[in-house]
């Protein structure tokens, strides 16, 4: 469950700071016991022990808001959204927790209006809370305004790099706009940070299906994406760049993909470096990118995003020192916004 995350968060905050010196002992303990509750995925009893603690004390917002996540993992979120309400007008150090998760029951409900009013309450409560921008972006997505899940996607990056649903929403988003590059990009940066799992097989067969020129079909009766004269260019780069790659016969698939993604890379660093417009793609993606193309790493980086195909499994298997050099290279790396 996506709010699952906030029940880590809520756990973290529980076990390093002393929250609960102003409540009766009681309610402390009553609290705690519905922590553990959660944890092990009782959520109806959690409930009732947080129900047991807002009888001693009512306005505690950690039981509120430890209350709501309980009911909303038990399919009664809507339940939940009375003790949410107290928190935000709490003014707390987890009202934007609260926002998150009111905005994810009121987005559970497909209550769009509602979900991204609470995102956005939330981040004007704390700016710098990643998840906001996360969720929120996901919101749009689901409703297809693919261009505000991108600036959601690049706000959630700027503030955790290493998130990998943030990633491949990023990617996902610009493939559904037809900017190929910074899709092709950013399932590249989703396939480093997730290399072996059932999504990063999915990703890279978006990435053959972007290199074969291939878009996202428009919705029925939904119009085609429009993008603008620099993502026509970059989309013209990667055709170029495949082309111009395969007009040499390679021993393996693996030393094709070697040779396509080079050619890409080194195309749209510097082309992208000429453009205006989109400074995060041009240092984040671009450029980090261009700087892999030019070095020595690209046989393990094609094999790395291949590697849900079985040569490309053995090839990883087989040299796993050009695999630790490429680790090597990604942690040292500088990689701006």
């Amino acid at each position: 469950m996506r709010y699952f995350y906030c029940l880590l968060l809520f756990l973290a905050l529980f076990q390093h700071y002393p929250v609960f010196a102003q409540s009766a002992p009681e309610a402390s303990q009553l609290i705690k016991d519905a922590v553990q509750l959660n944890k092990d995925g009782k959520y109806t009893e959690a409930a009732d022990k947080y129900a047991e603690a807002l009888k001693l004390d009512s306005n505690n917002v950690y039981a509120n808001y430890g209350i709501a996540f309980s009911l909303l993992a038990s399919g009664k979120g809507d339940d939940g959204i009375p003790y949410l309400k107290k928190v935000v007008k709490s003014n707390s150090s987890i009202t934007a927790w609260a926002y998150d998760l009111l905005g994810s029951i009121y987005d559970k409900d497909r209550n769009s209006a509602k979900a991204i009013a609470a995102f956005n309450e939330g981040i004007k409560v704390d700016p710098k809370y990643q998840r906001l921008y996360y969720n929120l972006g996901l919101v749009y997505f689901r409703d297809k305004n693919y261009a505000e899940a991108e600036k959601c996607a690049v706000q959630s990056l700027m503030l955790d790099a290493k998130h990998a649903n943030s990633q491949r929403m990023y990617a996902l988003v610009c493939f559904h706009q037809n900017k190929r590059a910074n899709a092709l990009l950013g399932l590249c940066s989703f396939i480093l940070l997730e290399p072996n799992t059932a999504r990063s097989a999915e990703a890279y067969g978006n990435v053959q299906h972007i290199m074969q020129g291939g878009i996202l079909k428009a919705d029925p009766g939904a119009p085609a994406p429009v993008f603008d004269a620099n993502a026509a260019a970059l989309n013209q780069a990667i055709t170029k760049a495949v082309a111009e790659a395969g007009k040499k016969k390679y021993p393996s698939a693996g030393d094709l993909l070697t040779a396509q993604l080079t050619a890409i890379f080194n195309a749209v660093g510097p082309l992208a470096d000429q453009q205006t417009g989109d400074d995060f793609f041009k240092k984040y993606y671009a450029a980090y990118f261009y700087k892999l193309g030019q070095s020595a790493n690209m046989p393990a980086f094609a094999r790395l995003v291949s590697q849900s195909t079985p040569e490309s499994a053995e090839w990883v298997k087989n040299n796993a020192q050009q695999m630790t050099a490429l680790d090597d290279w990604v942690k040292g790396a500088e990689r701006g916004f």
